[in-house]
């Protein structure tokens, strides 16, 4: 065992009474911890000990335990190691199993239950642990927290998941059958960076030319045993092979399956932190309505205008949603949170924001539109207390598609009506922000004008996605009125296509009229969703299309909240691809990760009185006019 211990003189800054001692910081570097099968997992500890005798100071402390697979060393002080350590806290952050300093093989979160009860249980038996456990975290390792409370352990008492892995299967890795490239992204960087591997300095070399020339590797998929430098990781290409070709939601997706497995998950305080526009958005506020029912919690949730990872910034994408919409100080949050249920102190939890209602929540969209002096359009917003997700008072508003392409209220009358085009999956509709985490060089993530630049690699040319043939555009007049859109929105269609299997997408925007600073106007995508049409019966089972026969499908978009301004439009796109957001489909049918070819479809939309296609959007009634959070 490898142990460095270091000391640090640091003062509390007073943030609960009894923290008000000089600590020094004891960090054990490196520490092995053993599981069942006896891997050990790399492991550095923070605790406060004692200074100049001061026996109070190293009484047993409860622990904040973080797990990820990103090297520990780099995410230690950003997650705040030794803040935690001198309010009182153990800080204790390990390498997942087969990642950095961790023996043994990465497997996609499957070990993360059992070895996240084996660290819980080892904390528990420690001398500086009262065997009071919390844990925190972002995305994987969010994830590790929805591992560990479906797994249990009894020493677990609180857990903050912000933007975590969960319900792999339905939305976020497979979304609707339709696989998210994102992940096609983190494998190759993951391989690279940190598996057992990439310890030996060639074959890094080697994985990190294969991840720079990754948008090279996107021509080529879909990816074969054997076929690329990502064999030199065979747990990675063994995974991503295999998630690319399982597009049922069924047991291969079962891992932090919290929508079907939901009595699984221990009973504790949960507080779930997601973001409209961040990649695991949909499943958080799903997890949040499954929890809610089950646990006696309390379960807390906190929406905001956030890409992944980044609820301290105001700004994703091209749009500013002001200042209000950072949370500037996150450790003094997550502080709140571990006092009360950890500590027992009596705090702003349950009393002011952001801990006054069980959901809270940031409305999109109040703003003026002006542009600020970085060039972004102000869409401003402000937050909302709620008791509850999605809310009792939201009213559905249908709007029906038609063939002019307009949105509108009332039923279609037309005895046939439809529209047709043609879906090449060579030249598949380009990615222009939405619901994305590590983009990095592939996609933009967020908040963007619908029209292609030069930054976006596959779609330079400074053309609108609305002149493309192959996306069908529907929109509403100018709005009379605001209409807020909060909650749950879904998009049911009426399908045919010429071949056996293709895809439809969908993606809501809210139209900004020409004003003096955007003079084409700003086509702002807020939510995005796609169905693989095989999975039109249901996500557990392919079913192929016939030919030329009409189908009902629906299509899950991730939930919003934001006001459509009098002038503006209400916007519905519909295509069959939104690459490389989404894998393509290469319209053949062949099965899923395998295919050879490539064929054009020519898909058609119903929108006829016996086939209304529409969306539903939750439409929440005005109470008073409000356009900033004060």
């Amino acid at each position: 065992m490898n142990v460095a211990l270091l000391s640090l003189a640091l003062i509390s800054t007073h943030a609960s009474a009894q923290d008000t001692d000089l600590f020094h910081v004891t960090v054990q570097r490196d520490v092995m911890v053993p599981m069942r099968d006896g891997v050990r997992l790399a492991t550095d500890v923070y605790i406060p000990s004692a200074v100049q005798g001061d026996s109070a100071a190293a009484k047993p402390v409860p622990t904040i335990l973080v797990r990820l697979p990103y090297g520990k060393r780099h995410w230690s002080a950003t997650l705040g190691d030794t803040f935690f350590v001198k309010h009182g806290y153990a800080f204790v952050i390990q390498d997942t199993r087969g990642r950095f300093g961790s023996e043994g093989v990465w497997h996609m979160l499957t070990d993360d239950g059992p070895d996240g009860q084996d660290a819980c249980r080892w904390i528990a038996a420690q001398p500086w642990s009262d065997g009071r456990i919390g844990m925190m975290g972002i995305s994987y390792f969010g994830g590790t927290q929805h591992a560990l409370a479906m797994e249990g352990c009894p020493y677990l008492k609180t857990v903050v998941p912000t933007d975590a892995m969960s319900n792999m299967g339905y939305q976020s890795i497979r979304n609707a059958g339709a696989f998210e490239l994102r992940f096609f992204n983190w494998a190759f960087y993951g391989a690279a960076i940190g598996s057992r591997e990439s310890r030996d300095t060639a074959v890094r070399a080697r994985l990190d030319t294969m991840y720079k020339n990754r948008r090279s590797y996107l021509r080529f998929l879909p990816i074969r045993l054997g076929s690329t430098p990502l064999h030199l990781a065979p747990e990675y290409e063994a995974w991503l092979v295999d998630a690319m070709r399982h597009g049922a939601n069924d047991a291969f997706w079962k891992q932090n399956d919290i929508i079907d497995y939901g009595q699984r998950y221990q009973d504790m305080p949960v507080y779930l932190v997601g973001g409209w526009y961040d990649s695991w958005g949909g499943n958080t506020s799903a997890n949040y309505q499954v929890l809610s029912r089950r646990l006696k919690g309390p379960v807390y949730l906190i929406m905001g205008p956030w890409i992944h990872g980044e609820q301290g910034d105001s700004v994703h994408g091209q749009v500013n949603f002001g200042s209000a919409a950072a949370i500037p100080n996150q450790r003094a949050w997550h502080l709140t949170w571990f006092d009360h249920w950890l500590k027992g102190i009596n705090n702003d939890l349950g009393k002011r924001p952001p801990f006054a209602s069980r959901v809270r929540i940031f409305v999109m969209g109040t703003g003026d539109g002006h542009r600020d002096a970085a060039g972004r359009l102000y869409h401003g917003g402000y937050w909302r207390d709620e008791q509850e997700w999605p809310l009792t008072r939201a009213r559905s508003l249908k709007l029906y598609l038609t063939s002019e392409g307009r949105l509108l209220t009332h039923l279609p009358l037309d005895a046939h009506s439809f529209s047709k085009y043609d879906f090449d999956p060579r030249d598949p509709v380009p990615t222009i922000g939405g619901n994305i985490s590590f983009g990095d060089g592939l996609m933009l993530q967020g908040a963007w004008d619908q029209k292609c630049s030069n930054q976006v690699w596959n779609c330079q040319d400074p053309v609108p996605l609305s002149a493309r043939r192959d996306i069908l555009v529907f929109q509403t007049n100018p709005l009379d009125d605001d209409v807020e859109v909060t909650g749950e929105i879904t998009v049911t269609l009426w399908v045919a296509s010429s071949t056996f299997d293709t895809d439809f997408t969908a993606k809501l925007i809210d139209v900004y009229p020409p004003s003096a600073d955007f003079p084409a106007g700003f086509d702002l995508n807020l939510e995005d969703g796609i169905v693989r049409a095989r999975f039109w019966r249901s996500l557990r089972k392919e079913t192929l299309l016939q030919p030329n026969r009409i189908y009902p499908v629906a299509i899950r978009l991730y939930p919003t909240s934001n006001v459509f301004k009098k002038g503006h439009r209400i916007r519905l796109d519909i295509s069959s691809s939104n690459f490389p957001r989404f894998d393509v489909n290469p319209n053949t049918g062949e099965p899923l990760g395998q295919h050879r070819r490539m064929i054009v479809a020519t898909n058609t939309i119903y929108h006829d009185a016996a086939h209304p296609s529409h969306v539903t959007l939750p439409t929440i009634p005005a109470v008073a006019t409000r356009s900033e959070h004060p």
